[in-house]
């Protein structure tokens, strides 16, 4: 027993002075990562802030180093845009908000309330016209064999609440934005952009106001699958009536192959065939799920929204105060 001790303890002072000659010990003295005041201090300020309960956020523009007016003016910079300082405040300036002032003068005591701000109404009712005029235009010049139907599932989708409220809070526009409540809501959002974008052409005319459309709006549509943008409830019916359209004949459904027979993992390969030629072909647990996936593919090969299509082009060009496409 001893010897076996003993043997022990020669492999661990053996090894211990192998890990100093290896190791140095000022190396060893530096390699803690995390010190030992870090969990006990996390652990305090998790306590405080249980204690506190949930805050309500604070705007950045209640910091002390806040300067609107230089806000503003850094906003057009960073775009490379120029803005009118006054109609630019006038786009982030909701009409909430002037409300809110004045209901805050009347508990002051202040009989004549005149407050000398304008809110964003008309520059959104502008800024929404321009939107549509050119996104409109845009959608039918990069997709011309997409129906009308498709057209306008498109423009809706670079139209709503949720995708402008997106682009205009990824330009920054939530600090700038004068509204009652913070932080501001989609809606708000949504028309501050508008209201950007009249402003836009308002100071610097509306081939500015189109590009800046085609640069933050239209982008949006890249690398995206268009039928995620546009639901086909009825494939197989939108097929034949394209196929009545083109003069063609009805698509005929054709088993390619199957697998997995009365099984859960049944697969179908189904292919449509028009005027004896392959227009499109696809997969289901069972053949009328096979037939609808082979119904979107003709469609896809039809209207040119396949996967591997051509990008769109965001460098086309705008004719003067029309949202006709140059080619």
């Amino acid at each position: 027993m001893k010897i076996f001790n003993m043997s022990i303890l020669r492999t661990s002072v053996t090894l211990l002075a192998l890990s100093k000659t290896l190791v140095p010990t000022q190396n060893l003295v530096g390699c803690r990562t995390i010190k030992r005041w870090v969990a006990p201090t996390l652990r305090e300020l998790n306590r405080r802030a249980k204690k506190l309960g949930p805050q309500k956020p604070e705007p950045r523009s209640g910091f002390v180093e806040w300067n609107y007016r230089a806000e503003l003016f850094a906003f057009g910079k960073r775009l490379q845009e120029d803005f009118q300082l006054p109609l630019l405040q006038t786009a982030f300036t909701q009409q909430s908000y002037i409300a809110k002032e004045e209901a805050k003068q009347r508990e002051l005591g202040i009989e004549d309330v005149d407050i000398k701000m304008s809110h964003n109404k008309e520059l959104a009712a502008e800024g929404d016209r321009i939107v549509k005029e050119y996104v409109e235009a845009f959608v039918v010049h990069s997709l011309p064999k997409l129906p009308a139907e498709g057209h306008k599932a498109i423009v809706s989708y670079l139209m709503s609440t949720d995708t402008l409220s997106h682009v205009a809070l990824h330009l920054g526009m939530k600090e700038l934005l004068l509204d009652a409540d913070y932080p501001p809501s989609n809606e708000s959002m949504a028309e501050s952009l508008k209201a950007v974008i009249g402003a836009l052409e308002k100071s610097s005319g509306i081939e500015r106001s189109y590009m800046f459309v085609r640069d933050f709006i239209c982008t949006l549509l890249n690398q995206r699958d268009i039928l995620d943008l546009w639901n086909i409830e009825n494939p197989e019916d939108l097929l034949l009536q394209q196929c009545k359209a083109r003069k063609l004949a009805a698509p005929e459904p054709r088993l390619l192959g199957d697998c997995g027979k009365n099984t859960v993992l049944a697969a179908y390969h189904v292919g449509l065939y028009c005027d004896k030629k392959l227009i499109g072909k696809g997969f289901g647990e069972d053949i009328p799920t096979a037939v609808k996936t082979a119904s979107l593919d003709a469609l896809q090969t039809l209207f040119g929204i396949h996967d591997n299509m051509k990008p769109l082009n965001f460098k086309i060009q705008v004719e003067n105060k029309t949202a006709k496409i140059n080619k």
